[in-house]
């Protein structure tokens, strides 16, 4: 099962659309995971409108309509895979050993709110995965997003990617 893990799209504030390349992923994935800050209703419905499945939750810049549609956490198994979303996670300090006590049931976390793409994993075998943002890189070389593989209960060919810079 093919993922697509993105955060932060901030539309239409940081960005006016979706970049092209993460549009065509969207396409490709099974289950497209956003991990928060859409900003408005129009960009969960672009997501929502090219992804098979979508699993996503509200972030801290969210419309009232997106913080009333969608959880702050949500969870899904996905081919075995146990994995929760959330938007924030709080500081870097420390973050694996609180994600893992907050999250024991989980395998994976996908979260955002930072923008800084992050892939660690907590001395009990909670995977933090966040993708950054395809739309605003803030202090961040490069807008990005991730893609992964679940499959027999395991979380395989995580990758970054880098968007090329917007003209």
């Amino acid at each position: 099962m093919r993922l697509l893990l993105i955060s932060d799209t901030h539309l239409p504030t940081r960005a006016k659309a979706l970049p092209a390349a993460l549009v065509e992923e969207c396409g490709r994935a099974d289950v497209v995971i956003h991990a928060g800050d859409w900003v408005d209703e129009d960009a969960y419905a672009l997501v929502a409108g090219h992804a098979r499945e979508l699993i996503g939750v509200h972030g801290n810049n969210d419309s009232p309509g997106l913080c009333e549609r969608l959880p702050e956490v949500a969870r899904a198994v996905l081919e075995g895979v146990r994995v929760g979303v959330v938007h924030e996670t709080g500081a870097a300090a420390g973050r694996e050993a609180r994600c893992e006590r907050r999250f024991p049931d989980l395998d994976v976390l996908v979260f955002g709110h930072s923008h800084i793409p992050w892939d660690t994993t907590a001395p009990g075998g909670l995977r933090l995965l966040n993708p950054g943002s395809p739309t605003d890189r803030r202090r961040q070389p490069f807008h990005t997003y991730m893609t992964a593989v679940a499959a027999e209960g395991r979380l395989s060919e995580v990758r970054l990617h880098r968007l090329p810079p917007r003209g």
